[in-house]
């Protein structure tokens, strides 16, 4: 069981509520945290900014991040969207079969 922790940020709490929903929906993440009140500082295209921002905390699987990563891609108001992910070294056992369960791909119905 691989599970992750990536790290996306949102420009406004609207557009992480839809981008966390999508994601949940699609299975591509168990449950998505949103962290308001979040200041980024950042060099970009030659110039340093500031920016408030909302942080996602998405919980999901090695599996999964490929399409999760494309779905951003697609769906994120950034030119350039921040997706980092690390391994959960350990957790509630319980919990991350939960997150493996809720993040595998639906079953076609024969």
């Amino acid at each position: 069981m691989s599970v992750l922790i990536a790290f996306c940020t949102c420009p406004d709490a609207d557009s992480a509520r839809r981008l966390a929903g999508t994601l949940v929906e699609e299975r591509l993440a168990a449950c998505v945290n949103l962290l308001p009140g979040m200041t980024s500082v950042y060099r970009w295209r030659d110039a340093v900014e500031t920016t408030d921002e909302v942080q996602l905390i998405i919980k999901t699987t090695a599996a999964r991040l490929p399409a999760l990563a494309a779905r951003l891609a697609e769906l994120h108001p950034y030119e350039l969207p921040e997706l980092l992910a690390v391994q959960a070294a350990a957790g509630l056992p319980a919990y991350l079969a939960w997150v493996t369960a809720e993040t595998s791909e639906p079953r076609e119905e024969p």
